[in-house]
């Protein structure tokens, strides 16, 4: 788009100014909302067919939608599960704001300066152009290389030209022939040549034109293949793994037997004499590494790549260093002596054979690291001022101090990462850190000049990251973690070794040998010590005495190396946990703005970040913490970053140059002005003892609400305690900053914190720079008062005054980040600065879903501070160590012997179905001949049966296989359930579903100990697989307590709704959470209401007590309370039953139970008759259920009597909790707010079922397992039952950076399935149609279809459609493809307009419309459907709305019968190359699925090709056949003669025909209604029918105009728009 909107231009996305009024109904048509325009109220649709204005720049960024770095970055934004409500809410006072800040926005376009509806109601503005969601997996063609890219161009592009003619074949023809001189000339001109980086572009097109799946990787041969093959294999790897596609796959489907000879030629391709590496080129290498040792859990890769860092590795150690590592482990001395044993065998061989032999030091294995050392610091020391390759001649870093060689310095934080992920994984640090510590790597990192350069700020930045890892607290060999009690104690005898020996050999520190521990520690001290020392007794004490270097390192002629090298050994390094205690959790000015530690959505992941990554392995807990601590904190770090912006530029703070104060030249919805003097630090409290900040700080904030309208002030009047709030110090843009607004860019730019522009697009300086923000500190609510001083909004029941505040002023109580201030006063005492919060003018909120953060960090912080108490089977699982399948329920003890499936299975046909290949037995027969159930089954000891219970190896049917066939046979016992009682109400609900035997499985496993992994793809049951797992459990385990989560709101309704339904109380259910409400029950499940009930109940059960008491003769005084009432059952009720029980033992006649049951009389309420005398046996059945029912009864008064002796409802509901539920259900966010609560308060559970495990971040999956204390050291915690798909989305991540780089994004359930944890795959599918299903299905296993797939509805054709799927190829509408208004906003007219015709099409055959959902890829796709949708059909009777349109990835997790999908891009394929993205999107749909894209683009993707194949099957013209209707009737065997659809503007003519005939039909509805009536009442019928037909002529006068994507008017009449020809 173009830079600068022209004044007066149509933006892009609008149909209608904001302040327009509403149009009057017209029947001419309105402009067509061609590009996202929120239509105005009345106003008639419009027509595909009508010319479209050219997109052009749009007035502003759309705000839920990150500004830049990936193609999905509008689709994850965290609020859309209540958008709707707020789009119904936040219009008028959007629009107020919008005004105020002078953005004259168009309607609907969701402007980040104006937020206001158009007169029909546009969404309102949410914030900052780059807030929103996840950045998109594959890059739009550009970066370095230019704009993007159309599918024209592309195609046209001599590159794809040469893939055509050289190396792309379709499937079954032969491979290419082979042509060394293409891999050359590809290599020189797009790949760089060593000589550069490959523009992305460039390398882009490769990866799409498949250059190495069809190419590169089939010619491959370690014996003749070049120095640029392999180079050119290398580069195509990193570039798969830049786009986060799988880089490994084209390896494993094409010959994997040669990957280990290729990674041997990728290892020594360095020292290929013929061809010298550039810098370029060392630095893809290194890339290449990185990824391999991140791959570590594909066994091809780990095959390889563990060698290298083996023992073998300290053949290069020097001999001091070798020794000293030896004599501390003598395991590893006897795996060394028998090395050299076999090293000298070896030679010896070699030598009486003649062959030359290689010394193990010399080996690839043992040499390459030392070598990579070695080449790391020529490069580094050469990096400033060594001179610059060819592309980075003009990377000048300022003028003194030298010029910096980028691709050295690229190099250099390449290398310092690839060290970073080697330490940070036991298997590859256990040997590396070693040869790392002997070379003084550390030292030598920090002392090149590069360090301390201004273009070095991100390798400083890695270079801290790597000292952090170098130093941490774990013994390398063992994996154990170290306390603060053993660090501080090998410290000290490190230090007492240390003075001995200088007591003894060096006479010039016998000071230092005589001091104490805490005195000569510090770095000051040891450096003044040891400066006295002459160089050579420097060198002497630190290569011969102490051999910390090795005496032939060149840098061990350098005293300042040595110094720092003895130095660094003897000082006190600060513990891990206290500088996590001693970090603000509030993001200051100073993290918010560095692009190396937050970057901009832009990542294009070509670079590396000081950021820890989230991979397979962890060193211990304290390290898995600290990175997610880390990650979680940037990332809201982020979120927070771009409100702030929103807020800075809506309020536009500026300096007045008459009286030099700042003022605000706009306003915020979220922010508000502080004036000077309205903030004041109040208290501070004295440290506690150990620490050296503040207990506590507490300040007081005034603010003005007299400018504020009514729901916004209402907004402000909501904050309550702990929530949190922003304070700021903006002084506005400086005359420096107008001058010359890109000095500070360019001094970015030297300190290595360039942004990446966007396409075509300058550096722009960021918000703080633009309004001169100078501080930013963070601060929770303690409580709020109004100007009177009244306290509001308080829970903890000091105010006892009723009723809102008063007046317009506002004192909020603040508590502020006590590390923050600290560092502030120390730089306001060192520096002499200004006072921080003297100078703070603004005061920011945020929306309270977004606003937790605080409360999760300090939940992760706590975690960090106590000891992480893991069950010990899921510990070295968890770290990602060990046998991935040790915590199976098959290798745990205290395994159930005898499971109580209850309701699970329907017959005895369906439980011998559910053991396939297993011989079943029944021991026992309720019921008569055939079993029936319910069933008890036993299983064989683990060791005879030898099953794979773990479910890793299945067959087609996903029964278990091998040993488990022979196993001993499974004893099945079937049992009559106790008679429950005589009431309809007594009797228990049972399941109806037919589990399939891989779901008997996990309902099998889920009930055994240990942790159970279910991956549930779509359709398949996930929710009715842990709803019984639950059910299961309650009654198999009535003594334990079960904890369930889940990610969402709906799935955690979803799945408590349906054990409701299931045979467990509900006085045994707890539901946590704000969800509750949403609840499909008259029963309330959150705490209050469960009390309330208990104690409704206990009135209920008293009653039922007086009438007993008076059926027996006794006092009516024994129902008066609880504790009574137990006396009343022990004295009168249960003697006189044991008398009973006992005298009809002995009893002979039928008549006896009847006549001499004691509570005839208490049941004459009950079915008649109690007893039917047909025999004792039958006749004492009954009365056993009755003596049930009243024992029910007064166990649930028993278990009332707590309620009724608490009398708080605080206390009642803690009890409720921690005695009480069984069940205890919320979702992962309320569990890491709550957990100090439930910490507090003594909650104790015995097992854990987490549903959509794979959509929840790992530490929120983490923090559940940790919300009890630890018994005497011990987690008391039995189960984990995962349930989840990790092959559908993963959890949301705003930052792309954090996603990609980081694998934030990777959940739990999906680290266990990339560590080989064994799981059960559900593989049967009851939601599609097998022809909806096969789009998916290859993705999984062995996923098939249920037997009701093909039956009833499935067995009938889509109505109006000839085929039940299809993709339906859309060409350029108006010559515009795909357009982006605003950046990552991507809309695409044609299939909007296609899509809504197709909807209004199905409406007119009368398909209902809460079976169609409209699903796009893109939120700018979406909004631009609701505006088509909102013009054309929301107010038509005809038509309506879809029962949904949003995105896929908000679409995830539901379903609908008919799905409408429109993937929006024409120019590359997006972020929908992601598969799981793919899965989401074609498992929507139960009876039809219509995929509106561009065929020539998406049938070339590699990723997506299965899928494609099997759409592209059929016709790519939508086929119809207008002369169905709604319902189905016509079987899918049948075949018609279909109408294929040519374009939008063709559909439209349909549409337009059928609106034709319904208007028709409606005026001949009308003349009969006329003509039948006309004889009774002539008059008044003639003209009401008159008006019907006048209103049927108008509305169809209306559809001419709206129909869908229809033509002119004029186009009418033509003869291709006549019904019989296109019924013929």
């Amino acid at each position: 788009p173009p830079s600068s909107k022209k004044k007066g231009a149509k933006p892009a996305a609008a149909a209608a100014p904001a302040a327009a009024a509403p149009a009057e109904p017209s029947a001419k048509p309105s402009p067509s909302p061609a590009k996202g325009g929120r239509g105005k109220k009345g106003a008639a649709p419009a027509s595909a067919a009508e010319e479209a204005p050219a997109p052009e720049e749009p007035a502003a960024m759309e705000t839920d939608t990150p500004a830049a770095g990936g193609d999905d970055a509008a689709d994850d934004d965290a609020d859309e599960d209540e958008e709707d409500e707020e789009e119904a809410g936040d219009g008028d006072e959007a629009a107020k704001e919008g005004d105020a800040a002078k953005a004259k926005a168009p309607a609907g376009k969701r402007q980040k300066g104006a937020g206001g509806r158009g007169a029909k109601g546009g969404r309102g503005g949410r914030g900052v152009g780059n807030k929103g969601g996840r950045g998109g997996r594959g890059d739009t063609p550009g970066g370095r290389g230019g704009g993007g890219l159309t599918l024209t161009a592309i195609q046209s592009d001599k590159l794809m030209k040469t893939a055509a003619r050289v190396w792309q074949r379709k499937e079954g023809e032969p491979p290419s022939e082979w042509d060394e001189e293409v891999v050359a000339e590809i290599y020189a001109t797009e790949l760089g040549g060593g000589a550069r980086s490959p523009s992305l572009q460039r390398v882009q097109l490769l990866e799409i034109s498949q250059y190495l799946e069809q190419y590169l990787w089939p010619h491959f041969d370690a014996e003749k293949s070049s120095a640029v093959h392999v180079l050119s294999i290398i580069m195509m790897v990193n570039e798969k793994f830049r786009e986060s596609v799988s880089a490994w796959s084209p390896f494993h489907n094409h010959a994997p037997e040669k990957f280990a000879a290729f990674f041997r030629r990728a290892m020594s391709v360095k020292s290929d004499a013929a061809r010298a590496l550039t810098t370029c080129e060392k630095t893809a290498h290194l890339v290449f590494l990185i990824h391999v040792f991140q791959s570590l859990e594909d066994e091809m890769v780990r095959a390889v790549a563990l060698p290298l860092v083996s023992l073998p590795l300290w053949a290069n150690l020097s001999p001091g260093r070798l020794q000293l590592e030896l004599s501390k482990n003598a395991q590893l001395e006897k795996h060394w002596r028998y090395l050299m044993k076999k090293e000298a065998k070896a030679g010896k061989a070699a030598g009486k054979g003649g062959d030359a032999h290689v010394p193990l030091k010399e080996r690839p294995d043992a040499a390459w690291l030392p070598a990579l050392l070695t080449e790391f610091l020529e490069i580094c020391e050469a990096a400033v001022g060594g001179g610059d390759d060819a592309a980075a001649a003009g990377a000048a870093a300022g003028a003194g101090d030298g010029r910096v060689n980028r691709q050295a310095a690229q190099y250099c934080e390449r290398f310092v990462e690839l060290i970073i992920d080697l330490l940070s994984q036991l298997p590859t640090r256990r040997f590396v850190r070693t040869v790392l510590d002997d070379r003084q790597l550390l030292i030598k990192t920090r002392m090149v000049p590069l360090h301390s350069h201004p273009a070095g700020r991100l390798y400083g930045q890695l270079v801290d990251l790597f000292r952090f890892y170098h130093g941490f607290e774990i013994n390398d060999h063992t994996g154990a973690s170290l306390t603060d009690e053993d660090v501080a104690s090998s410290h000290c005898d490190r230090l007492l070794q240390f003075q001995r020996l200088c007591f003894k050999h060096v006479d010039k520190l016998k000071e230092l040998a005589l001091g104490h521990c805490g005195a000569i520690e510090k770095r000051p001290v040891l450096t003044q010590h040891l400066s006295a020392l002459e160089p050579e007794e420097l060198h002497a004490l630190a290569t011969k005495q102490l051999r910390l270097v090795d005496p032939e390192d060149p840098w061990s002629k350098d005293p300042a190396f040595l110094l720092e090298v003895l130095v660094s050994a003897f000082e006190k390094r600060r513990s891990q946990r206290q500088a996590i205690n001693e970090m603000p959790l509030y993001p200051n000015e100073d993290v918010l703005w560095d692009e190396n530690v937050v970057p901009s959505i832009a990542y294009t992941g070509e670079g590396c970040l000081a950021l820890p990554k989230l991979n397979l392995q962890f060193l211990t807990f304290h390290d898995y913490l600290l990175r997610n601590f880390n990650l979680f904190r940037l990332e809201a770090t982020y979120e927070i970053r771009e409100d702030i912006a929103d807020a800075l530029r809506r309020m536009g703070p500026y300096r007045d140059p008459e009286t030099g104060q700042v003022k605000f030249s706009g306003w915020a919805r979220m922010a508000l002005p502080v004036t000077s003097g309205a903030l004041a630090v109040t208290e501070v409290r004295k440290p506690n003892v150990g620490e050296a900040k503040p207990a506590g700080v507490t300040c007081e904030v005034r603010i003005d609400l007299s400018n504020l309208r009514g729901p916004v002030r209402d907004e402000w009047d909501q904050i309550k305690q702990h929530d949190v709030l922003f304070l700021m110090a903006a002084e506005g843009p400086s005359d420096t900053f107008h001058n010359g607004q890109r000095a500070q860019h360019q001094q970015r730019q030297q300190q290595g914190q360039q942004r990446q522009p966007q396409q075509g697009r300058e550096l722009e300086p960021n918000p703080a720079e633009r309004f001169g923000l100078k501080y930013v500190r963070g601060a929770e609510v303690i409580e709020v008062r109004d100007g009177a001083g009244k306290l509001y909004n308080d829970f903890s029941g000091r105010s006892k005054e009723a009723g809102g505040p008063q007046g317009n002023e506002r004192v909020y109580v603040l508590a502020l980040d006590t590390a923050q201030y600290q560092l502030d006063v120390n730089r306001l005492v060192e520096e002499q600065g200004d006072d921080v919060y003297e100078g703070l003018n603004m005061l920011m909120r945020r929306k309270p879903k977004e606003n937790n953060f605080k409360a999760i960090l300090e939940c992760i912080r706590d975690l960090m501070n106590s000891d992480c108490v893991v069950p010990e089977w899921l510990h070295d699982i968890f770290l990602g160590y060990g046998d991935p399948a040790a915590a199976q329920s098959g290798n745990m003890p205290n395994q159930l012997k005898t499971v109580d499936f209850k309701d699970t299975f329907l017959d005895a046909d369906h439980l011998k179905n559910s053991f396939p290949g297993r011989e079943v037995e029944f021991t026992s027969v309720s019921g008569g001949e055939t079993p029936m159930p319910p069933f008890r089954v036993t299983f064989p000891p683990p060791a005879a049966a030898g099953e794979d219970g773990d479910g890793k190896k299945r067959d087609a049917d996903g029964g278990a296989v091998g040993a488990a066939a022979a196993a001993g046979p499974l004893l099945v016992e079937s049992y009559v359930p106790p008679d429950p009682g005589p009431y309809p109400e007594d009797q228990p609900n049972l399941n109806h579903v037919r589990f399939t035997p891989v779901q008997v499985e996990a309902i099998r496993n889920g009930v055994q100990p240990g942790l159970t992994m279910v991956v549930g793809p779509p359709g398949t049951g996930k929710t009715d697989t842990a709803t019984q797992i639950l059910h299961c459990l309650y009654h198999n385990e009535p003594g334990q307590r079960t904890l369930l989560i889940t990610h969402s709101n709906a799935a955690l309704n979803d799945l408590f709704q349906k054990l409701m339904q299931r045979d467990v109380p509900a006085r045994y259910m707890l539901r946590l959470g704000q969800g509750e409400s949403d609840l499909d029950t008259d029963l309330d499940f959150s705490r209050v209401g469960r009390v309330n009930a208990m104690l409704t109940r206990r009135l209920e059960l008293l009653a039922e007590v007086e009438r007993l008491a008076t059926s027996l003769g006794v006092p009516e005084d024994v129902a008066y309370t609880c504790e009574t009432a137990g006396h009343f059952w022990l004295l009168h009720v249960l003697s006189r039953w044991e008398k009973f029980e006992a005298d009809a033992a002995a009893a002979k006649t039928t008549e006896y139970v009847s006549g001499r049951f004691p509570f005839t009389g208490f049941f004459a309420n009950a079915p008649q008759p109690l007893f039917k005398g047909e025999s004792i046996a039958t006749d004492m059945s009954k009365a056993n259920g009755c003596m049930r029912h009243i024992r029910t009864m007064f166990t649930e008064l028993e278990e009332c009597r707590a309620f009724e002796l608490l009398k708080g409802m605080g206390d009642r509901s803690n009890y409720l909790l921690t005695k009480q539920a069984k069940v205890v259900a919320m979702t992962c966010t309320h569990a890491a707010l709550k957990r100090a609560d439930f910490l507090r308060l003594g909650f104790k559970y015995d097992n854990l079922v987490m549903e959509e495990s794979a959509q929840i971040l790992e530490i929120e999956t983490f923090i559940p397992m940790l919300l009890q204390k630890a018994e005497d050291g011990h987690s008391r915690l039995k189960r984990v039952v995962l349930i989840g798909d990790h092959h559908q989305l993963p959890p949301v991540v705003k930052n792309i950076a954090f996603q990609k780089y980081c694998n934030m994004d990777q959940s739990l359930f999906t680290r266990f399935v990339r560590l080989g944890t064994p799981y059960i795959e559900l593989n049967a599918q009851g939601r599609a149609r097998p022809e909806l299903s096969s789009l998916y299905s290859w993705r999984y296993r062995a996923l098939g279809d249920l037997p009701s797939t093909k039956e009833n509805q499935y067995q009938l054709s889509n109505p109006g459609f000839a085929h039940e799927l299809q993709f339906v190829d859309v060409e350029d509408y108006n010559g515009v493809g795909e357009s982006e208004p605003t950046p990552h906003f991507y809309q695409n007219l044609g299939e909007a307009e296609y899509v809504v015709s197709v909807f209004q099409y199905m409406r007119l055959l009368g398909y209902p419309a809460n079976k169609i959902s409209i699903i796009t890829t893109y939120r700018g796709q979406k909004h631009l459907i609701r505006d088509v949708i909102t013009r054309r059909c929301a107010a038509h009777p005809l038509f309506g709305t879809p029962a949904k349109v949003t995105t896929v990835d908000k679409f995830q997790g539901q379903q609908n019968d008919y799905i409408l999908l429109s993937l929006v891009r024409s120019r590359n394929v997006g972020h929908l190359r992601d598969v799981r993205r793919l899965v989401v999107a074609m498992s929507r749909a139960r009876l039809g699925l219509y995929v509106f894209g561009r065929k020539a683009l998406f049938e070339q993707c590699y990723e997506l090709a299965p899928s494609f194949k099997h759409l592209l099957k059929f016709p790519t013209k939508l086929a119809v056949v207008p002369t169905e209707a709604y319902p189905p009737s016509r079987k899918t065997s049948e075949k018609v003669a279909p109408y294929l659809v040519g374009d939008a503007v063709a559909m439209g003519h349909v549409v337009n025909q059928l609106a034709l005939k319904w208007q028709q039909e409606q005026m001949a509805s009308a003349k009969a209604h006329m003509a039948q009536w006309a004889p009774a009442t002539p008059a008044v019928e003639a003209g009401d029918a008159e008006t019907a037909a006048e209103g049927a002529e108008t509305a169809a006068e209306g559809e001419k105009e709206a129909g869908g994507a229809g033509g002119d008017d004029e186009d009418d009449d033509d003869e291709d728009d006549d019904p019989k020809q296109m019924e013929t």
